[in-house]
C-alpha cells in the first residue's frame, strides 16, 4: 500500500514550516496589540472610540504600505521577467498582479462599508 499521499512533502518542509511560524508570529502580534490597547485604553468600547479617531492615520499608514509593496513589485516584475521572458510567465505573473489588486481592493471596499 502506497501512502506516500499521507505525507505530501510541501506540508513538512522547513519553508512550510517559516510560513506557518511567520503567520502564527503576526496573529499574535494583532492579538496583542488589541489586548494592549484594550488594557491602556480601559475598555473595548475606548479602544473601539480611538481606533475610529485614528482611522486617518491608518488610510495613510496603508497607503505607504501599499506604494512601497508597488515599488517593490516593479522591481520584482523586471528581475522575473529578464530570467523568465515565456508567455507562460507573463500569464502567472498577470494573474497574480490581478489577484493582488482585487484582494486590495476588496480590504479597502470592506474598510469604507463599515465606517
Amino acid at each position: 500500500m502506497n501512502t506516500t499521499w499521507l505525507h505530501p512533502r510541501w506540508l513538512f518542509s522547513r519553508r512550510a514550516a517559516k510560513a506557518l511560524l511567520w503567520a502564527v508570529a503576526l496573529v499574535a502580534a494583532a492579538v496583542g496589540a488589541n489586548i494592549v490597547g484594550i488594557y491602556l485604553l480601559g475598555s473595548v468600547a475606548g479602544w473601539e472610540q480611538w481606533l475610529a479617531a485614528a482611522s486617518g492615520y491608518f488610510l495613510v499608514w496603508r497607503l505607504c504600505l501599499y506604494g512601497a509593496t508597488a515599488y517593490g513589485w516593479v522591481w520584482m516584475r523586471r528581475r522575473l521577467l529578464a530570467r523568465e521572458d515565456d508567455e507562460q510567465a507573463r500569464r502567472r505573473l498577470m494573474r497574480s498582479e490581478i489577484a493582488g489588486v482585487v484582494a486590495i481592493v476588496a480590504l479597502e471596499a470592506s474598510l469604507l462599508m463599515r465606517g
